[in-house]
This record gives structure tokens, C-alpha cells and sequence, in this order.
């Protein structure tokens, strides 16, 4: 198994034979995608060319229904609801706002537009948050592997609040994404500070293997 980081919240995850793309739009999408995941659909997690580029015929693209670009129709996965492909289950849990508003009373990320997805294979799970905030029905999760977390605030949780999320939920390892200009490093250090989870820094390009 490994994580490739393409940027921003994409990665490439090989796990079981199979290739899974998350959130394309930055990077290279080659070869096709076994499965692509859409946390939700705009376009920092949905761009029609790069999803254009990892999609193929036999590719099974999982995303919101508002996520159908480049003639894919995807097929939706409500928090809680499982699909397994192969030897590859994908879970989806929760991602929204409760305090990050577009306008009065408009979040960002309203409950329901998006999910963020748990991925198991190999015998690990690899969570990817997609933009959410600290909420509270992330509390229950457990036996992550690898967190996949958003820290850049604005959107998503910043340092502080993706810290007490990583150390409420106490993944083996986690690797901060959705940056924007802000230092990973203050995420890094708060978490490494309060548990035994271990918090790799990549750059886009780079390769992680749980």
C-alpha cells in the first residue's frame, strides 16, 4: 500500500491491486483510476478535466450526485453507507461546517452536500476528512491508520481544530492537506505534543507507505 499527495486534497492510494484517486484536481491522473472519490463537488475536489483524466471505462467513480462532470455519473454514498470493490471497501462519514459561513446562515460545507470517506484494505483504514469541521459525529471514529486531514482553515478546520480532532480520534499516523498558506508544522506539533500519532509533513509529488 501507498499514498501518493498530488496537492491540495488529492492523492493517489495503490492498496489491493487497485489505483484509487481522491479529490482530483491537482497532479497527474495516469494510469486510470481502478476508483475515484469525490468528497464533494467543488471544483478544489471535483475538476471536470483532471476527473476527465482519471476516469475509464471500467473506472467506479463514488461522489456526491451533484459531482456528475465529464459525462460520470457517479454513485453516492450517504455517511454510514459501505461499498466494497474487490478486496477495497469504501465507508462515508460526515464533513461540514457549523461555524464557517459563506453568508448569514450559509455554511460553506452545509450537512449533507458532503462526506468524507473511510477507505479499508490491505487490513488498514485510510481516512480522508474532506472539508469539515471538528464535528461531533467524528468522535466516534477509530482504528484509522492513516488520517488524511484538512488544517487551512477558512473552509475546514485550521491547525488548532484539526489537531483536537486527530487527538480525539487517535490515528496511528496523520498527514496534513488542504493547506492553503498556512504551517503544517503548528498541527504537527500540537498532535505529537498529546498522543502517540505520528504526523508526516509531504509535498506534492511525495510518496507515503503505511
Amino acid at each position: 500500500m501507498e499514498l501518493k499527495w498530488l496537492g491540495h486534497a488529492s492523492w493517489m492510494l495503490k492498496a489491493a491491486g487497485k489505483i484509487i484517486y481522491i479529490d482530483p484536481y491537482e497532479g497527474e491522473y495516469t494510469p486510470k483510476g481502478d476508483m475515484v472519490l469525490s468528497s464533494h463537488s467543488h471544483t478544489d475536489h471535483c475538476k471536470e478535466d483532471k476527473l476527465k483524466a482519471a476516469v475509464g471505462p471500467s473506472t467506479i467513480f463514488i461522489a456526491p450526485a451533484d459531482c456528475a462532470k465529464a459525462g460520470v455519473k457517479p454513485t453516492s454514498l450517504k455517511p454510514g453507507d459501505k461499498m466494497k470493490i474487490g478486496d477495497v471497501e469504501v465507508e462515508a462519514v460526515d464533513a461540514y461546517n457549523v461555524k464557517r459561513f459563506r453568508s448569514p446562515g450559509v455554511p460553506f460545507h452545509p450537512k449533507g452536500f458532503g462526506v468524507g470517506y473511510l477507505i479499508r484494505a490491505e487490513g488498514k483504514t485510510i481516512y480522508h476528512t474532506g472539508d469539515t469541521e471538528f464535528v461531533s459525529e467524528l468522535r466516534k471514529l477509530r482504528g484509522i491508520d492513516v488520517m488524511l486531514c484538512a488544517t487551512g482553515g477558512t473552509y475546514t478546520m485550521d491547525n488548532d481544530e484539526a489537531a483536537e480532532l486527530t487527538l480525539a480520534i487517535g490515528p496511528k499516523a496523520a498527514i496534513p492537506m488542504h493547506i492553503w498558506d498556512t504551517d503544517p508544522t503548528a498541527y504537527k506539533k500540537k498532535v505529537e505534543a498529546g498522543d502517540a500519532t505520528k504526523v508526516t509533513i509531504l509535498k506534492p509529488g511525495e510518496v507515503y507507505k503505511p
